[in-house]
């Protein structure tokens, strides 16, 4: 499978890219600063750009069957800008499969249930900046015509794929605390293969 992963040279896109890589799909990234990326990276097609950027996005993107972002808010709008485009560009193209990386925050609330954790009691952040960067973005996902999945982390600590976690539809799994990077990234990749989640967010912890 062509796939376009955005966010590659983050803790978990950096992964993503790595499995998929040596699962011998063929695969893009589109990056600001290639000389971030791991070196053990090097079964990829490399793209110098800006996500934000239309024409960078739909240069990258050409021939892809899925697109996984593990793209950040990067203190900004990268994610709202970005998003979009991709939408747009897969659209144009045929291409239907898109995973996303989010955020816990934008799980549905287990003792609100008319909120988001982050607007809930249930979340300890006071700042809800991200968070709402993150919702937006899902708004934008879930009505779009693609089929997609948002992997919604809680606090990431860096750490390896063990494989063992547990995830669920639309909430964080119960007295969930963490997931590791590795983990997060494992569970993301192999969505790929797996139809479980379409048109879902997906709490994941230990």
């Amino acid at each position: 499978m062509k796939l376009l992963i955005l966010g590659a040279t983050g803790r978990v896109g950096s992964e993503i890219a790595l499995l998929a890589a040596k699962d011998g799909h063929q695969v893009n990234v589109l990056v600001r600063t290639p000389e971030k990326l791991p070196p053990e990276l090097t079964a990829l097609q490399v793209y110098s750009g800006d996500a934000t950027v239309k024409e960078d996005i739909e240069q990258a993107i050409e021939g892809c069957e899925a697109v996984i972002s593990a793209l950040g808010t990067d203190g900004g709008t990268v994610l709202t800008d970005t998003v979009p485009l991709v939408i747009k560009a897969m659209q144009d193209r045929g291409s239907k499969r898109l995973l996303t990386i989010g955020t816990a925050g934008i799980l549905n609330s287990r003792t609100e249930p008319d909120l988001l954790r982050y607007q809930s009691s249930e979340s300890k952040r006071k700042l809800t900046r991200a968070a709402r960067e993150h919702h937006e973005a899902y708004l934008a996902i879930k009505e779009s015509s693609l089929d997609w999945t948002i992997v919604c982390p809680t606090y990431l600590p860096d750490g390896p794929i063990t494989g063992s976690y547990r995830t669920e539809k639309d909430y964080l799994p119960l007295e969930g605390k963490q997931i590791s990077t590795g983990d997060t990234a494992h569970f993301a990749y192999i969505q790929l293969a797996s139809e479980e989640f379409l048109h879902s967010r997906v709490g994941i912890a230990y």
